[in-house]
C-alpha cells in the first residue's frame, strides 16, 4: 500500500507541464495581487497616524466650539484615531490661529475659523503670523446669515423705517456688538455705509453681554446670531427686521434679506472654514478635506447644522482660498472707511 506523500508525489510528477506552470502563476498573481491591496491599505491608513488636534480660536459654546466638537467627534469615529478640541480664544481669534500657524505640517493640526479671521489682517498692525502665507485653506464648512433685531420700544418696524429714523435721529441710535472688528460690528458699519446713516457702536466682550443690553432696551439695534434670535423674537422680546444673507434662510424663511429691503448690495453671512499650517503636503490637505466633506454631507450632520440655521458649503481647498480673499477685501474695505483699528 503507497503512502499519502507518495501518492501525491507520484501525482505531482505525472502532472503535464503547463498545468504545472499555470498553477505556479496562479499563486504568484494571488501573492501579488494580496501585497498590492495590503499596501493599498496602508496607503490609506497612513493617515491619520495619531491623535488629532482641532483648534478652536473661541471660548467654549460658541459656534465655533460647537463646529469643532461636531466633526472632532465624527472624525474619530471614522479614523479610529482620538481627536481633541483644544480652546485657545482671545484677540478676535488671533490667538488660536497662531498656534495652528506655528504647529507640525502633517495635517494633525486643524484650525476651525470663523468669519472674522479675514477681517484680522486688516483689525491688527502685527499678527503674530502671515494670514496668507502661513496657513493653508482645507475647505469652507457651512455659512448663515445674521439677523438685524431692534428692541421693541424703537419705533422701526422694517428696515427702510429704521433708516429714516435713524437718519431723523443722527448719532442717537446705539448698536451693539460682541467686540471690535466681530462680525455684528462689521455688519452695522456696512450697513451704516449702504443707508449713509451713523449708529453709535457699542461693544462688548462677548454676545452674552451684549444682548443683555440689547434685551433691556438700551442697545436697541444688534446684528444677532439667527439661531439666538429666533425664540426671542417669537417671544415678542426681540422684532426682527430682516437677515443679512442674500438669500433667505431656510429655518425663517418669512425674514427678507436686507438686500431685498432696499440696500440691493448688502451682503454678509457668517461663516466656518477649516485650516491647518501651510507647508502641509497637499496630498494630506486633499485626504482631510475629502474625510471632512463626507462628515458634512451625512444627513444627520447636515440636520444639525440646518437646525442651526447654518447650510453645509464643503468646498475644495482652492475653493476656499477665493472664498477668503474676497472676503478680506470686503471686511478691509469696511474697516478702512470705518477708520477701525485695533492692535492686539
Amino acid at each position: 500500500m503507497k503512502n499519502d506523500s507518495q501518492g501525491s508525489e507520484q501525482q505531482g510528477a505525472s502532472t503535464p507541464s503547463h498545468l504545472r506552470d499555470g498553477c505556479a502563476a496562479a499563486v504568484r498573481a494571488i501573492a501579488l495581487g494580496s501585497c498590492l491591496i495590503a499596501t493599498g491599505v496602508q496607503a490609506q491608513t497612513g493617515y491619520p497616524t495619531t491623535s488629532m488636534r482641532i483648534v478652536s480660536p473661541y471660548p467654549p459654546g460658541g459656534g465655533t466650539d460647537i463646529m469643532a466638537r461636531a466633526i472632532g467627534q465624527k472624525l474619530t469615529e471614522r479614523s479610529g484615531h482620538p481627536v481633541v478640541v483644544e480652546n485657545r480664544s482671545g484677540a478676535n481669534g488671533t490667538i488660536g490661529a497662531a498656534l495652528v500657524a506655528k504647529a507640525l505640517p502633517d495635517g494633525h493640526t486643524l484650525l476651525i475659523a470663523a468669519a472674522g479671521h479675514a477681517a484680522s489682517p486688516a483689525m491688527y498692525n502685527n499678527l503674530p503670523y502671515d494670514h496668507a502665507r502661513d496657513l493653508a485653506p482645507v475647505s469652507l464648512l457651512a455659512s448663515g446669515p445674521l439677523v438685524l433685531v431692534v428692541h421693541p420700544s424703537l419705533p422701526a418696524r422694517s428696515v427702510k423705517e429704521l433708516i429714516a429714523l435713524a437718519k431723523a435721529r443722527p448719532g442717537e441710535i446705539n448698536v451693539g456688538s460682541s467686540g471690535t472688528g466681530s462680525l455684528p460690528h462689521l455688519s452695522a458699519e456696512l450697513f451704516g455705509a449702504a443707508s449713509g446713516i451713523k449708529f453709535v457702536h457699542v461693544p462688548y466682550k462677548g454676545p452674552g453681554a451684549a444682548l443683555i443690553d440689547v434685551l433691556s432696551g438700551q442697545v436697541p439695534v444688534y446684528f444677532m446670531n439667527i439661531l439666538g434670535s429666533l425664540p426671542l423674537v417669537k417671544a415678542a422680546r426681540l422684532r426682527a427686521l430682516g437677515v443679512t444673507s442674500k438669500e433667505r434662510s431656510p429655518i425663517a424663511p418669512d425674514l427678507i434679506p436686507i438686500a431685498e429691503a432696499g440696500l440691493k448690495d448688502f451682503d454678509m453671512t457668517n461663516w466656518y472654514g477649516m485650516l491647518t499650517p501651510a507647508l502641509t503636503p497637499r496630498d494630506v490637505i486633499g485626504r482631510v478635506q475629502q474625510e471632512v466633506a463626507r462628515i458634512l454631507n451625512l444627513q444627520d450632520f447636515k440636520e444639525r447644522l440646518a437646525a442651526q440655521g447654518m447650510t453645509v458649503v464643503a468646498g475644495t481647498p482652492d475653493h476656499f482660498a477665493e472664498f477668503m480673499a474676497s472676503e478680506t477685501a470686503k471686511f478691509t474695505r469696511i474697516i478702512k472707511a470705518a477708520g477701525i483699528k485695533e492692535a492686539p
